[in-house]
């Protein structure tokens, strides 16, 4: 829906307008993207009929999963759990957690689906009025991380389904029922989280623009051409509309990515638990499900870590604003007028910086990004240690 106008016809933009087109159609299918869309007026409007709909089939997903246990009578759980009992009491409460977390994400969209309309149908006019003109062809991160999504959306699913299949001792229609049930769940959760990755990515291409068009500016006046303070204010002001937006996004999305986030590590340390408990406790050999398994634990990581690296990207660009409008101070002989919007402009970026706060608690960049992992391991050394009579 918010594919650029001027993206040029290569391969690479074919496929980020299918990837950007797959989200937006899968999202109205899965009922988590509560809009419909005026072409005419180029809006987003709230459906109350789509916002019923999409409660209606997650919530069916949900009850399908909670009754349809698709690991239930799996011969390598089974044979975990009767080893160790702690680990069963630990999968009962990761399996209560994902459920809450599944249904408190979906509620809180619809919930928020008015500021969401307002949020994205701003980004739109963004797109439209001051950026369909500019071609993407020179800023390739935009459509390397919409394939990145896109692609580990993918792999997210076919993982789940290849570790589903490899655990099932038998595929009865219940099991091919709370498998379906909890694919399509999952989906709906992955590309409501999507949403807010892809907005970021959109933010992430309008500042990068804005920086572009400061360097003309910067050159313009190294060559002793003459710059009209007026651009430097409308730059200004696209600048000031992109951080609002970037604020408005990290606190309409806050609690969803913070339990998005938590369980990508609540499972990666558990697999590891449980793989240790396989390996060692039980004296086992890899093997095929072992494989799938560790896949499944990489592919959970390294989306993880996108999550992080797209918000990180976001947040240098911002920083590289400011480095921009430094360049502006090595030029002689500046109009008092340019020199005082470059002043307002310098001073609001060292004021107010592109960064996506959630709930108040932590920034979503590589550092905060490297203290999950640590946490992470620190809290699968202390399950280790509380359990280790029983590995």
């Amino acid at each position: 829906m918010f594919r650029p106008s001027g993206s040029g016809s290569g391969f690479r933009q074919k496929w980020t307008g299918l990837t950007l087109k797959g989200a937006l159609y899968g999202s109205w299918i899965l009922g988590v993207f509560p809009f419909t869309y005026d072409s005419w007026t180029r809006t987003l409007r709230r459906s109350k009929w789509l916002i019923a709909y999409g409660c209606v089939l997650n919530a069916a997903f949900i009850l399908l999963v909670a009754t349809n246990d698709t690991e239930s009578e799996s011969p390598l759980r089974m044979e975990l759990f009767h080893r160790n009992a702690l680990a069963e009491q630990i999968n009962g409460i990761h399996d209560i957690q994902g459920l809450s977390m599944v249904s408190i994400m979906l509620l809180r969209s619809f919930w928020k689906s008015g500021d969401i309309e307002r949020t994205f149908n701003e980004l739109e006019d963004l797109q439209h009025r001051h950026f369909r003109d500019y071609s993407l062809e020179e800023c390739c991160s935009f459509d390397r991380f919409v394939l990145y999504k896109g692609s580990f959306l993918v792999l997210e699913i076919i993982s789940m389904l290849a570790l589903e299949l490899g655990m099932s001792p038998n595929f009865s229609a219940q099991f091919f029922i709370g498998l379906g049930s909890l694919c399509l769940m999952m989906l709906a959760v992955l590309l409501g989280a999507s949403h807010f990755h892809l907005a970021v990515v959109f933010v992430y291409r309008y500042v990068w623009i804005v920086n572009r068009e400061l360097l003309k500016l910067v050159n313009k006046l190294a060559n002793g051409k003459t710059v009209e303070s007026e651009r430097v204010d409308f730059l200004l002001n696209l600048y000031r509309r992109l951080l609002d937006l970037s604020h408005r996004l990290a606190s309409i999305y806050d609690y969803q990515m913070v339990m998005v986030m938590a369980s990508f590590l609540i499972a990666n340390v558990l697999g590891i638990y449980f793989f240790i408990i396989y390996s060692i406790s039980l004296n086992k050999n890899l093997d095929i499900k072992m494989l799938v398994f560790v896949q499944a634990l990489i592919i959970n990581m390294l989306d993880f870590w996108l999550n992080i690296e797209i918000c990180e990207l976001a947040e240098r660009t911002g920083r590289q604003t400011s480095t921009i409008l430094k360049l502006f101070n090595d030029i002689e002989c500046v109009d008092e007028k340019l020199g005082r919007s470059i002043t307002d402009f310098a001073l609001f970026c060292s004021h107010r910086r592109l960064r996506f706060h959630h709930c108040g608690l932590f920034y979503v960049n590589y550092e905060t990004g490297f203290r999950m992992a640590i946490t992470s391991f620190l809290y699968l050394l202390f399950l280790i240690q509380f359990d280790f009579w029983n590995l």
